[in-house]
């Protein structure tokens, strides 16, 4: 079982950063995959970025390649997302969440275990 908390989110104009953290529980953390989704109200979740068990991969969705970047700290248990040029349509709950296939997935039905998420808003 593993347990995940996102913290990080907030308001942001746009141009600027935030950095999100997902912490997890569990002594498996470093086995997993991990990702990044976001959902936007009236939209559906979309994936935005994931990472391998042991960080050497990592995947981006176009909408943020070259401007967010995931990252993972085995020994903390933490996996990071750094969004750098942040846009109003960046704005939305973003989620972290775990697959045992260790895979940096962008398919949320492969992953297992799920964060309640934190909310960026990026104004104009």
């Amino acid at each position: 079982q593993v347990q995940l908390k996102e913290s990080g989110g907030g308001l942001v104009q746009a141009g600027g950063s935030l950095r999100l953290s997902c912490a997890a529980s569990g002594r498996t953390f470093s086995t997993y995959g991990m990702g990044w989704f976001r959902q936007a109200p009236g939209k559906e979740r979309e994936s935005v970025a994931a990472i391998s068990w042991g960080g050497r991969t990592t995947s981006y969705a176009d909408s943020v390649k070259g401007r967010f970047t995931i990252s993972r700290d085995n020994a903390k248990n933490t996996v990071y997302l750094q969004m750098n040029s942040l846009k109003p349509e960046d704005t939305a709950v973003y989620y972290c969440a775990a697959t045992n296939r260790g895979i940096p997935s962008m398919t949320a039905s492969q992953y297992n275990y799920w964060g309640q998420g934190t909310q960026v808003t990026v104004s104009s």
